[in-house]
C-alpha cells in the first residue's frame, strides 16, 4: 500500500478585534477578508470532510 501523506484538517480563521475596524466602510475591512477566509475556511472542512469519509470507506470496503 502507498504512503498517504498527512492529510491534516483545515484551520478555522480567527476573527478580528472589534478594535482592528476602524468603521469606515475600508474597501478591505479585516472583517471582508475575514468573512472570506471563513467561507474559504468552511469550503476547505467540506473538502477534507469527504476525502475522510471516502478514505474511511475505502479502509472497510
Amino acid at each position: 500500500m502507498a504512503d498517504v501523506p498527512d492529510d491534516a484538517a483545515p484551520e478555522e480563521p480567527v476573527p478580528p478585534e472589534d478594535s482592528m475596524c476602524c468603521g469606515s466602510g475600508c474597501e478591505f475591512c479585516v472583517w471582508t477578508t475575514y468573512f472570506a477566509e471563513l467561507a474559504a475556511y468552511r469550503q476547505a472542512l467540506a473538502d477534507w470532510q469527504a476525502r475522510q469519509g471516502a478514505a474511511r470507506e475505502g479502509l472497510n470496503g
